[in-house]
């Protein structure tokens, strides 16, 4: 969904990478040059983390859209690609000699599931790597909008201090303590997050059929309830689930309504999950305090994101953030060493890998 403006974001990163490695054929054009490794970021991400990628293996970095993958891949023993990014063909798989396709975050919708796992080939990714990242942005961007952080500053340059200064009395501002935070997926993201939270004083409800850890659970007292009873209860919505086609367009117009008014909503799952317009239309109404989105529909999003027409009081309400909630340069380094750990594993060691997905 996000192919062509992501691909041409790549293009320059890439460029250099290019002068350093050979074709994929040889100066007479007769065989392939073949690779241990195909890997669609580029090196300088990884090193600029403190991460060096093991120099046991061959190495082919690509941007997705470069006409050499499909011809790599055929003979690579490994594929890694980060968690966001063009989703890939289902054909670049087929026929080839894959042992693992590594992601070096924890996000899997960028495979045809239904092909990786009819050829047999795993998928992994780094679960709970920026666990640590996201439960700070949680926090940090539901204190913000709940407080008007970043609208007083918008504010304060337009030289209204103390008109606003005066409405945020008035309106008398809730921190965190003791409100109730809604989590909406409680697997491993989800229950850091959660945990985050409890740590601020937060009463814990969570929306989960099946929580990963229930000891961890318990530990924070985290009740859980129905999706409607949390929206209409929580103070915090805070949403980490895949995106699935039971979870498209999860909250819309009529989940959004059983929301508080004085609510904020924390869209830092991905996109699709919410309906973009119908969450529009509640800030331009007043029927929600504010929201933070980190995903988008489409991403990058595009002008007609009905999210960017909104003005006034309204716009003041969001708080958008460039799908960066897990990352942090301490985040990066555990997501791109425990992913290079595994391919070691599988390609160099022969043994079966972690944290597979299926």
């Amino acid at each position: 969904m996000m192919a062509t403006s992501i691909c041409h974001g790549f293009v320059t990163i890439f460029s250099w990478l290019r002068a350093a490695q050979p074709s994929t054929t040889n100066l007479k054009g007769t065989a392939p040059v073949s690779y241990d490794v195909v890997c669609l970021r580029p090196e300088v991400e990884f090193l600029r983390a403190g991460v060096t990628p093991p120099r046991s293996l061959t190495i082919a970095y690509r941007a997705p859209d470069d006409p050499e993958v499909p011809a790599l891949m055929a003979t690579a023993r490994a594929l890694v690609i980060g968690a966001v990014g063009p989703r890939l063909p289902a054909s670049l798989f087929e026929n080839s000699k894959l042992k693992l396709a590594q992601v070096t975050g924890a996000g899997v919708d960028r495979f045809d599931e239904p092909t990786l796992k009819r050829l047999g080939i795993p998928v992994c990714n780094v679960p709970g790597g920026s666990n640590t990242a996201v439960g700070d942005y949680a926090v940090t961007t539901a204190s913000v909008l709940l407080r008007r952080f970043a609208w007083a500053d918008a504010e304060i340059r337009a030289g209204n201090y103390v008109k606003f200064r005066a409405r945020m009395i008035a309106d008398n501002l809730a921190g965190l303590d003791g409100l109730t935070v809604g989590v909406v997926g409680l697997g491993t993201i989800g229950l850091a997050v959660a945990q985050a939270f409890h740590k601020r004083g937060c009463a814990i409800l969570y929306y989960d059929p099946a929580p990963r850890d229930p000891t961890a659970v318990a530990a924070i007292d985290a009740r859980p309830v129905t999706l409607d009873e949390l929206l209409r209860t929580s103070d915090v919505v805070t949403l980490h689930v895949p995106f699935l086609p039971a979870t498209k367009g999860l909250i819309g117009a009529a989940q959004l309504a059983l929301m508080k008014p004085d609510a904020v909503l924390i869209q830092v799952a991905r996109g699709g999950i919410v309906d973009e317009a119908a969450l529009a239309a509640h800030l331009e109404a007043g029927r929600l305090a504010g929201a933070a989105v980190d995903v988008y529909s489409t991403e990058p999003p595009d002008a007609t994101n009905p999210l960017f027409a909104l003005k006034g009081d309204a716009a003041r309400r969001l708080l958008f953030t460039p799908h960066f909630a897990g990352i942090t340069r301490q985040s990066t380094a555990i997501l791109f060493k425990t992913a290079w750990d595994n391919v070691v594993r599988v390609v160099s060691r022969g043994e079966a890998p972690l944290n597979r997905v299926y």
